[in-house]
């Protein structure tokens, strides 16, 4: 576990207060927004820490950029986020866990882990169909 710096815990305040996924660049614009002094690399530094400790959600947008939102839970679990408004909701995706299982062993791979995200539209960003 890394210490915890101003810096860091800036980064995590943001994270919290930040609706949905966001960029690091995005939330760097915020934090410099708010008269804060701390550097893009650092915010890219913070948020992987973040991630790779479970208290920060990351994943890939279909663009490829990495996205991130404070982690509500430290379980594992997907989510069905919207290519629209960025609404996220976590799933869980029993499916998808006993398909994971089962590739790796057949394959003689043990210990896998993946990553699972769903991208569409809400409901409120579908076209209505007529």
């Amino acid at each position: 576990m890394k210490r915890n710096t101003w810096q860091r815990e800036a980064v995590r305040a943001a994270l919290d207060k930040a609706e949905g996924f966001v960029s690091a660049q995005g939330l760097h614009s915020t934090l410099h927004a708010t008269g804060s002094p701390i550097g893009l690399a650092t915010v890219y530094r913070a948020l992987a820490d973040l991630a790779a400790e479970g208290a920060a959600d990351s994943l890939q947008s279909p663009e490829g950029e990495s996205l991130y939102r404070a982690c509500s839970t430290n379980d594992h679990h997907h989510h069905l986020i919207c290519r629209n408004c960025g609404v996220t909701v976590e799933i869980e995706a029993d499916a998808v866990e006993i398909w994971a299982r089962n590739v790796a062993a057949e394959h003689g791979f043990s210990q896998a882990a993946h990553v699972v995200d769903v991208f569409g539209l809400c409901a409120a960003c579908a076209p209505v169909a007529p």
